[in-house]
């Protein structure tokens, strides 16, 4: 804002200043050419005054050349007097034999010696120099006696003229200096409400505590438009905070009913007959269900209400506690755990978004492997091109978890991450919210979350995220791009 108010400003001085100077610089400069002629006319009949006297005396050689002398200096030019015949009496400067015999010739002292005319001014060349010449005559106009030719370079002219564009282009330029100054302080202050609306905005768009503004400053409209806003913020504020509330209350009530209800269903399996442990089996099931439902919502809830700047997280080693922390429970299921961690650096996410990440990945990928049958899990960085790294485009580091379970179709994969949906035919134990969950966690550490089909048959869940290297450090040298694949970890089994 603040620079289209300088911007137009600066136009509307620009656009006054072109209409008043440029026709001020046209009448000036007509001006200074009127007044070299003026001058040269002032001078011409002075001599020819001063050389009808001095003729009329006698003293018209002993005069004369110092007068003529003296007036060139004076004018910057040269000045011949002639006789009624067109020879020269005195000269400014030395004449070649051929113009002294012509000099009657000329219109200007031709026109002087036949007395039609007191003044001519013409513009000629000379010897390839531009020059202004006047002609007066000396003595009375019907009856002449000499003519007085005074010439004067117009490059004196021009010289003048461009002084005085110069001029008007120097004060039209510190003209717009002043505007520019003064408009640019002015804009300041215009925008400082605006500016202060921005800042608010992106302060309750990145999750801050909101702070009304001010709606005393700035023009009627700036001022109804920060009250709006107020309005309008408050307002969300109140939604927002009633949501984060209620989903994070509920989940923190509902935990413990279901703590007791699962404890008393476990205090009934001595009591229940064996037609219906069946029954009960399922119930607690289903308790647990709801449990890890309620603690995943509960998870989702702090996510909104913490909006946590993500942090530089080592992957290869969270991936590598949390591969020791599952394979037992995978090798008792008869399903074989693989890790490929090469050397892929740090990645930027929220803190312990990495852990439940892989967390609800190796749960989904456990229900739906078969025993016998194993899943992967590999980093890959990709390093951009040198063309890139001249751009300073950020670096992505993969994270793959690959089953060979059942796998989803196109359809599936594509609603796979709405909440509560689950695959036809899915595992039982499932609430819906896992790869919801994994997708909004990669999401506020800024990377994202995909599904691809495996090459197994099964599923294969990409977890994109920044890398926490600069664009220039080198990755792993020479020997490419690639992670390094240790040695593939022979997979505990059951006994």
């Amino acid at each position: 804002m603040t620079r289209r108010l300088l911007l137009s400003y600066l136009s509307l001085a620009a656009l006054v200043l072109l209409c008043l100077e440029i026709p001020l610089g046209f009448v000036y400069s007509r001006g200074e050419r009127e007044r070299v002629v003026n001058a040269a006319k002032d001078e011409a009949e002075s001599v020819s005054a001063y050389a009808a006297l001095s003729l009329a005396a006698g003293r018209g050689e002993r005069d004369l050349p110092e007068r003529v002398a003296h007036c060139a200096q004076r004018i910057g030019g040269k000045v011949v007097i002639v006789d009624a015949a067109g020879t020269p009496l005195a000269t400014s400067h030395r004449l070649d034999a051929g113009m002294s015999g012509t000099l009657a010739a000329r219109p200007g002292i031709a026109a002087a010696l036949r007395g039609t005319s007191t003044v001519d001014v013409r513009t000629s060349t000379i010897g390839g120099v531009e020059y202004l010449s006047v002609a007066a005559p000396v003595g009375q106009e019907a009856r002449p006696v000499g003519a007085v030719w005074l010439t004067v370079p117009t490059r004196t002219v021009h010289e003048r003229v461009h002084d005085v564009w110069l001029l008007l282009a120097l004060g039209g330029f510190a003209v717009l200096t002043a505007v520019a100054v003064v408009g640019f302080a002015f804009a300041r202050w215009a925008g400082r409400p605006i500016r202060e609306l921005e800042q608010a905005t992106h302060d309750l768009a990145d999750g801050g505590r909101f702070e009304p503004v001010t709606i005393t400053k700035g023009p009627p409209e700036v001022r109804s438009l920060a009250a709006a806003f107020n309005h309008t913020a408050a307002r969300f504020a109140h939604l927002l905070a009633s949501q984060r509330a209620f989903a994070g209350e509920a989940s923190h009530q509902l935990k413990t009913p279901l703590a007791a209800l699962r404890l008393r269903l476990e205090n009934l399996e001595p009591d229940v007959a064996a037609r219906a442990r069946g029954s009960l089996t399922a119930a607690v099931t289903e308790t647990d269900r709801l449990a890890r439902m309620v603690g995943h919502l509960l998870a989702m809830a702090r996510l909104e209400e913490h909006a946590a700047i993500p942090a530089t997280v080592d992957l290869g080693a969270v991936c590598a506690e949390r591969h020791r922390t599952w394979q037992p429970l995978f090798a008792r299921e008869g399903v074989s755990l693989v890790l490929f961690a090469g050397s892929v650096g740090p990645v930027l996410a929220v803190p312990g978004a990495v852990e439940q990440i892989m967390d609800n990945l190796l749960s989904n990928a456990l229900r739906a492997s078969p025993a016998g049958s194993s899943v992967t899990v590999e980093l890959r960085l990709h390093a951009p091109s040198r063309r890139a790294l001249r751009d300073s485009r950020p670096r992505w580091v993969d994270l793959h978890v690959t089953d060979e379970g059942p796998g989803m179709t196109e359809e599936q994969r594509a609603r796979a991450f709405d909440r509560f949906w689950r695959a036809p035919g899915a595992p039982k134990g499932g609430t819906g919210l896992g790869l919801a969950l994994v997708q909004r966690l990669a999401h506020a550490s800024g990377g994202e979350a995909t599904l691809r089909a495996a090459a197994t048959g099964g599923l294969d869940v990409v977890i994109r995220l920044p890398s926490a290297r600069p664009p220039g450090e080198s990755d792993h040298g020479p020997g490419g791009d690639r992670p390094r694949r240790p040695r593939r970890e022979a997979p505990a089994l059951p006994a």
